[in-house]
């Protein structure tokens, strides 16, 4: 314990990540108050001195303190406490060491943000440039075109010059889709003055009762996947498409 409690003072504002695992309690207070009883934990603290306690299983943190936290290591009646405070938002937490099974500092470099691809985003802009996919003779208009309800995702016409409302989803389409799908139709149908406004959905799957809502409303579905959806697993898709 005392080797831990001297590495702790010298790694204090280093900026390195620092990751232990210890049985220990942990208290927070502040946007309300608890306690975790003495148990296995995993804790990070992070260069932006934001902390992170996490239990054997899950992926979220049962504890955390958010960046710009101060953390200093003292003895309180004879137990060793990682002490966490955040004087701005007025928090603390407080980790009761009971024993300290490893831990590690290591100096991290990285700079980059997340690229998402395969969005409903990217599947609008997708059929936007290449709106042979959705059928002959389709012209896009516009993307995210503005309605009461929300943003239709490609707006456009059909080769008989019909108006075309198309909704994306990069996953299953399901009943929500279809009837998010009919409010934008109708609101088209309202504001334009027209009897007749077609509906298509846009995605890699639909659910059998979402087909059969589309199909009683008069609706249609494209087989689409978004662009790079699963590409690994896919190796064989070499089209935009595959109707």
């Amino acid at each position: 314990m005392q080797d831990f409690v001297n590495w702790f003072r010298s790694w204090v504002n280093s900026g390195c990540l620092l990751v232990f695992a210890a049985n220990c309690e942990v208290r927070y207070s502040g946007r309300a108050e608890s306690y975790l009883p003495k148990g296995d934990r995993l804790v990070m603290i992070k260069p932006d001195n934001s902390v992170h306690v996490h239990q054997p299983s899950g992926n979220m943190p049962v504890n955390h303190m958010r960046e710009g936290a101060q953390q200093v290591i003292e003895e309180v009646d004879g137990c060793w406490v990682v002490r966490s405070s955040h004087a701005v938002n007025k928090e603390e937490l407080l980790i009761q060491l009971h024993k300290v099974y490893f831990f590690q500092e290591q100096l991290l470099d990285d700079g980059k943000k997340v690229v998402v691809a395969g969005t409903e985003a990217d599947m609008a802009e997708m059929i936007y440039d290449h709106p042979e996919i959705i059928e002959a003779g389709f012209t896009p208009l516009s993307r995210e075109e503005h309605t009461k309800y929300g943003f239709i995702d490609v707006f456009g016409f059909d080769g008989d010059n019909n108006l075309v409302v198309i909704e994306c989803k990069r996953q299953t389409a399901d009943l929500h889709a279809v009837t998010q799908l009919r409010r934008y139709v109708e609101k088209i149908k309202q504001s334009k003055g027209l009897d007749k406004v077609r509906g298509i959905i846009a995605s890699p799957e639909i659910s059998a009762n979402a087909k059969k809502m589309l199909e009683d409303w008069g609706f249609g579905w494209r087989r689409i996947k978004p662009p790079k959806f699963l590409e690994k697993y896919d190796k064989s898709q070499q089209r935009l498409d595959y109707y």
